[in-house]
């Protein structure tokens, strides 16, 4: 028969278990709720997200395609820094052409069968891409602001907080991203 104080114990085993385990889980996976249109029709406002946060840690490199989110200098409604999440275009050393509503990475069309209204608004000339630093643009180019304005620009990899891995939310959606 547990006495009171062998029920305590064990209750604050248990708790000191889940929160170390939930500490863990939290250093290597973040959920994010998607807050913006710039990545629709991959991502949709109120979509629940996970970020893995060591995607990037140290000798690995974002990929073209990539989902990442990252830290960027504009700010939100209380003053902080905004996360930002947008897909990986250009690489350290590429250069980015923007034009007739059409991307080139390093003269070559780049085919983006994700964007949502088949084309990209703005234009870019010429582009590179500094070393350390990723070229990025949301899904939606017409409502995105990305790396075409000077607000965000190319993001240092040192900005980058992770990679979204999975859609969890709405659950007719759950999706490896």
């Amino acid at each position: 028969m547990l006495t009171m104080s062998d029920f305590t114990k064990s209750l604050i085993k248990e708790i000191l278990l889940a929160a170390i385990l939930a500490a863990v889980v939290l250093t290597f996976v973040r959920p994010t709720i998607v807050k913006q249109t710039s990545m629709q029709d991959t991502l949709n406002p109120n979509d629940y997200i996970i970020m893995y946060r060591r995607a990037y840690s140290g000798d690995k490199e974002p990929k073209r395609g990539d989902i990442i989110i990252f830290k960027s200098e504009l700010q939100d409604e209380n003053g902080k820094d905004k996360l930002l999440i947008k897909r990986v275009i250009g690489l350290p050393g590429d250069k980015i052409t923007i034009n007739d509503g059409k991307v080139y990475i390093n003269d070559k069309e780049y085919d983006e069968s994700y964007i949502k209204d088949g084309y990209t608004s703005g234009s870019v000339n010429n582009l590179k891409v500094p070393e350390g630093e990723y070229f990025v643009m949301g899904d939606n180019r017409v409502v995105s602001i990305d790396s075409r304005y000077s607000e965000v620009g190319c993001v240092k990899k040192d900005a980058i907080k992770g990679r979204a891995v999975l859609r969890l939310f709405p659950f007719t959606k759950i999706k490896k991203l």
